[in-house]
């Protein structure tokens, strides 16, 4: 099988869970099937971006299609064109064409999957930029319109995209996403905890772009007060690289009162983000809205206790395996602290979370993601 695979979202300078996805779906699907070939491609970029993208992810050279993104992306929707293969030979002969974000190619010759992760643009239209609401408009219609089989994360992604495109079974797959199973040691942790000057304190941990529909606020707000109220001696380190809308972390109510507590972290590379997930007392995300989240899986898979909002894809992502919480700065400073005291509960959330982890990995998405490549072919016979 020959499989062209959209690799933009690398690019971008807060990949977020969508890159994780993409960086899996280009290097584990010729490991899994070594007879396939995958080309990847991407919009046209400096050749010290593309060596950087090659060398963080371990990635061949991509296919470049000469325009930058912002104009590549609104020929493709607004126009339906230029084709893939009029803007690279590389990508000639392809069997199936995968877009996993909402930038999606015009209908050609090979089979096209597109995967929608959610809604989001439409249910919270106000924790996106303009540009943002429209490119993600324009991706859902032109996916609609051309895909000949949509992937979605989870479940309840899938309804919501089918509430909002009217589609249904017919060309919707659910293939969620992936733990990486990665080992860490009591000295890797203890090497992250130097490297960041964590030292021996507990910490609550958080990885998330840091945009409004990630909801820092509530949590900073919410560990404000159960540090205020009960003295916990914890930490609060994020992890995640700025995103649009940002918002300073220290200009969110609570933070200043924290003073150091908060330690902002921004990117970090995996060799340090799974050492930090295994050390922390406490996972947390109060996102207002997923497709999957997928930072909460990781942090399970390393055996950390999770705490995260009450919103459909959490839900059916953790189930009893974490603290579920609806979007109140009460409820979650009581939960932070209520966690925080009490190690049982901790300890039957990390053996929990452990098994959840356990039946979620990249190698069952990818063959999954796979045998959707396979019954798009299939279709266009």
């Amino acid at each position: 099988m020959r499989v062209g695979l959209n690799v933009e979202q690398l690019f971008h300078s807060a990949p977020g869970g969508i890159g994780r996805y993409t960086a899996r779906l280009a290097t584990l699907l010729t490991t899994l099937e070594p007879a396939d070939e995958v080309t990847a491609f991407a919009a046209a970029h400096p050749p010290a971006s593309v060596r950087r993208v090659m060398a963080t992810y371990g990635l061949a050279r991509p296919a470049l299609l000469g325009l930058p993104r912002p104009v590549l992306y609104d020929l493709w929707h607004l126009a339906g064109a230029p084709s893939l293969t009029t803007l690279s030979r590389r990508l000639r002969g392809l069997d199936v064409v995968h877009a996993p974000s909402g930038a999606v190619p015009p209908r050609g010759r090979a089979a096209l999957v597109v995967t929608l992760h959610d809604a989001g643009f439409i249910e919270h239209p106000e924790t996106f930029t303009r540009r943002g609401r429209r490119f993600h408009a324009q991706g859902m219609k032109a996916a609609v319109e051309r895909a000949d089989r949509i992937i979605t994360v989870s479940r309840a992604a899938a309804v919501e995209v089918a509430r909002h495109t009217g589609l249904d079974d017919s060309r919707l797959r659910v293939v969620p996403h992936g733990a990486d199973q990665i080992e860490v040691s009591p000295d890797d942790v203890e090497r992250v905890r130097r490297t960041f000057a964590i030292g021996a304190r507990p910490y609550v941990f958080c990885v998330s772009t840091q945009e409004p529909r990630k909801n820092l606020r509530l949590l900073v707000a919410g560990f404000g007060r159960a540090v205020e109220r009960h003295g916990l001696p914890h930490l609060l380190v994020l992890v995640g690289a700025r995103g649009w809308l940002h918002e300073e972390i220290a200009d969110m109510p609570g933070a200043t009162s924290l003073g150091d507590r908060i330690r902002v972290l921004g990117r970090v590379a995996d060799a340090d983000l799974f050492p930090l997930y295994r050390g922390a007392a406490l996972f947390a995300l109060p996102t207002r809205h997923e497709g999957f989240g997928l930072p909460v899986l990781e942090a399970m898979g390393q055996g950390t206790p999770v705490l995260c909002s009450d919103v459909p894809p959490l839900v059916e992502l953790v189930g009893e395996a974490g603290e579920l919480v609806p979007h109140d700065e009460e409820l979650w400073a009581g939960a932070i602290a209520r966690l925080l005291d009490d190690r049982d509960r901790r300890e039957a959330l990390s053996a929990a979370g452990l098994r959840r982890a356990r039946e979620l990995t990249w190698d069952r998405c990818v063959r999954a993601t796979r045998a959707v490549y396979q019954e798009a072919i299939a279709s266009r016979a």
